[in-house]
C-alpha cells in the first residue's frame, strides 16, 4: 500500500466501499485500504444484522483492537462470552479465537483494528492457521439461528 501523499487521508461516510464479506455475508468496509494506510495497520467497520456473525477465526501475529460503535456488541473470545456496551472496547491477542456476533434484533456497528497485519512477518499461514475449526460455527447463543441466510 501506498502512504497518503499529504500525509493524511479522509474518507467521509457517503464515500465507503461496503460489501458482504467473502464467508458470512457480514456487510464490512475496508477503511484502511480506501485511506492508502499502512501496510502494517488493518481497519475495518462491520455492520452485524440482527441474529447475525462474523467468523470463529483467529490471527497469527496480530492484535485487534474491536470497539463497539452501535448497539450492544457480543463477542466470544476462546470459552468466554462478552457483552460490550456502546463505545466499550476489547482488546485480543495473537493466536486467541475470536468471534463477534448478534444474538439480539438491532443492528451492531464495530470498528475493529487490527496490528500487524498478517504476513507482516514473513511467517507463512495457511487457512487451517486462522480457522482451525469450522470458520461458520455459530456461538452458543445462536443455537437453533442459521447463518448466513440461504
Amino acid at each position: 500500500m501506498n502512504e497518503p501523499e499529504r500525509g493524511y487521508s479522509v474518507l467521509v461516510w457517503r464515500d465507503q466501499l461496503w460489501r458482504p464479506s467473502s464467508m458470512m455475508k457480514i456487510p464490512t468496509t475496508n477503511l484502511l485500504d480506501q485511506l492508502g494506510g499502512s501496510a502494517y495497520l488493518g481497519g475495518r467497520l462491520w455492520r452485524l444484522p440482527p441474529y447475525s456473525a462474523n467468523t470463529w477465526h483467529r490471527h497469527l501475529d496480530q492484535w485487534e483492537l474491536y470497539v463497539v460503535l452501535e448497539g450492544t456488541g457480543r463477542m466470544r473470545v476462546g470459552n468466554d462470552s462478552l457483552t460490550i456496551p456502546r463505545h466499550g472496547c476489547v482488546l485480543v491477542g495473537p493466536d486467541r479465537l475470536r468471534q463477534v456476533f448478534n444474538d439480539t434484533a438491532e443492528e451492531v456497528l464495530w470498528l475493529i483494528v487490527g496490528a500487524p497485519r498478517d504476513g507482516v512477518s514473513g511467517r507463512s499461514a495457511e487457512a487451517a492457521d486462522f480457522y482451525p475449526e469450522n470458520p461458520r460455527t455459530l456461538p452458543p447463543e445462536l443455537a437453533g439461528r442459521v447463518w448466513p441466510p440461504t
